[in-house]
């Protein structure tokens, strides 16, 4: 059981780290190589949508996670077993507030902004709170990636120490 959550976790980290360092800076980059007047507004679109299913996946799979957890406790100690528990739920937060907080936010100021976030003054009060905003969605699936790296690392020492005994 073990191995099908640390199998399902790392897949959900790769993914998250291939949007993040593949996907959200080649749709942006490809599109605004074609010089079109809304290059960023279709590149956000396109972001938005995949990150959406990055946010819900991590969500759903660490509420998994949490809910299997004692099928497998007697692979970890107490403060292994717990800070799983703690990183899992921080996964399940920060990836809600991502989908259900901060995209509606962004989405809303990309209305307001009438699709043309690309000729609207980087000092406009709407493309300030844009930036803001997309700052903080960075900021939470940073720290979703983050945690669920730790949890791995935590999997990994008590598959170890479950072999060792």
């Amino acid at each position: 059981m073990n191995r099908l959550r640390m199998l399902l976790l790392a897949a959900w980290l790769g993914t998250a780290i291939f949007f993040s360092a593949v996907v959200a800076p080649s749709a942006f980059g490809v599109l605004r190589s074609f010089d079109l007047s809304n290059a960023s507004e279709i590149a956000g679109t396109i972001v938005g949508r995949t990150l959406s299913t990055v946010n819900r996946s991590g969500a759903v799979l660490s509420l998994l996670l949490l809910l299997t957890t004692l099928s497998v406790r007697k692979h970890f100690g107490r403060a292994s077993f717990i800070a799983q528990n703690v990183l899992l739920a921080i996964i399940v937060v920060v990836t809600a507030i991502g989908e259900l907080v901060i995209a509606p936010r962004m989405v809303a100021l990309r209305t307001l902004m009438r699709g043309r976030i690309d000729q609207v003054p980087v000092s406009d009060p709407a493309r300030v709170a844009f930036a803001a905003l997309h700052a903080y969605s960075v900021g939470a699936l940073a720290v979703a990636m983050f945690a669920a790296l730790v949890v791995l690392v935590l999997m990994v020492l008590g598959r170890e120490r479950a072999v060792a005994e």
